[in-house]
């Protein structure tokens, strides 16, 4: 594998005059060359007033334009938020949006004497017409007691027709946690109106391991696989990375499995039936890096990983013990992955660039 190109999806044009970061990316692909990607924008990592925005590309992601916010202002709370979007076989395109309340105004969203999290609404939009319109929102009843969720990824439409979201539970801000944070996914079996079943993915709450930044990719009809960083609470310190297979469509999930990837922030995709692309912001060496995995033999096999972006910092405040305060700092993350038209993927994340957020896209040749 190797990168043929990069550039950029949005940086704010006049850092000079006005402050816009840029945060978050989430990409479909539409067809005929039409990309879309929404994104995060607002005054800094967590303020307040971050809103989603829609950028687009018509040269298969060549060129961008911000085509503006995706949702109505809401009118009944103060709130930030943010989204994932996914295209659905028969073209929908679907959005998990989750609004986080922000009464706590010189709060961000995380407590750091509690590693509890704000209160969270989920709810899912649609358009029809490509991300022009946008109907909802639906809102998502949980169907466990979180009693908050992380947003990490997006929707999955799997080849029976369910929708799986996958998230992580969180405690509360207080510090309550009933269930303990662990990676699950909820199950829709109408297409996202009703989520009245989850799944276990990564479970490490008994031994103070949480999963954070889950996905869940389909390699073949009823064969799943998820990754998740690994963050040991009680040595306050990244394990590597670990994975869980499905053999039964998703109806349960092995027990975490070690990687070997010391990284945060994973993004899987699927190359065929036994091979699949981990793009992944590497903790142990500079740079965002691509991973290409087999499991042909039902289990993780990393045959070889490349860099793909490099940076000169992976954050300031390594030495600092409170995660949240690490969280605060970091310079580039959160990858997503989609297939182009001549066989090679675009990979888009966000990165801190002259000291402004913006949203990258690279182009990546893989072997198929």
């Amino acid at each position: 594998m190797h990168v043929e190109g990069t550039g950029l999806i949005y940086r704010n044009p006049k850092p000079h005059v006005y402050s816009r970061h840029a945060y978050f990316p989430s990409l479909v692909k539409l067809g005929r060359g039409e990309l879309l990607c929404s994104m995060v924008i607002g005054e800094a990592f967590e303020s307040a007033d971050c809103r989603v925005y829609l950028a687009r590309s018509i040269d298969s992601g060549e060129s961008w334009t911000l085509q503006g916010r995706m949702l109505p202002e809401a009118t009944d709370g103060t709130f930030s938020e943010a989204c994932r979007i996914m295209r659905a076989s028969d073209g929908t395109l679907a959005a998990n949006v989750f609004r986080y309340d922000r009464r706590r105004i010189d709060e961000g969203l995380a407590n750091p004497d509690t590693l509890g999290f704000v209160e969270t609404e989920l709810s899912v939009w649609r358009s029809t017409d490509g991300g022009i319109n946008w109907a909802g929102p639906d809102v998502v009843v949980p169907p466990l007691v979180g009693p908050e969720f992380e947003l990490c990824s997006p929707m999955v439409e799997l080849s029976d027709g369910r929708w799986m979201l996958p998230t992580s539970t969180w405690r509360a801000w207080d510090g309550a946690d009933p269930t303990g944070m662990k990676a699950v996914a909820f199950v829709s079996h109408d297409r996202g109106a009703n989520w009245p079943e989850y799944v276990d993915v990564l479970d490490g709450s008994a031994e103070k391991v949480i999963y954070w930044e889950s996905k869940i990719v389909e390699l073949s009809p009823g064969r799943l696989v998820s990754i998740g960083w690994s963050y040991d609470e009680a040595a306050q310190g990244d394990r590597t990375n670990a994975c869980s297979i499905s053999n039964d469509g998703g109806r349960s999930f092995g027990p975490p499995v070690d990687t070997g990837l010391h990284g945060q922030t994973a993004a899987l995709h699927r190359l065929d039936d036994e091979r699949l692309l981990c793009v992944y912001r590497r903790t142990d060496a500079p740079g965002l890096w691509a991973a290409e995995v087999s499991l042909a033999d039902g289990r993780w096999q990393t045959l070889r990983q490349e860099p793909l972006w490099a940076a000169g910092s992976l954050l300031t405040g390594e030495t600092d013990e409170n995660r949240i305060r690490q969280f605060n700092v970091l310079r580039f993350g959160a990858p997503c992955v989609i297939d182009l038209d001549d066989g090679g993927v675009l990979v888009a994340f966000w990165a801190v660039e002259d000291c402004v957020g913006n949203i990258r896209w690279l182009k990546v040749a893989v072997d198929r």
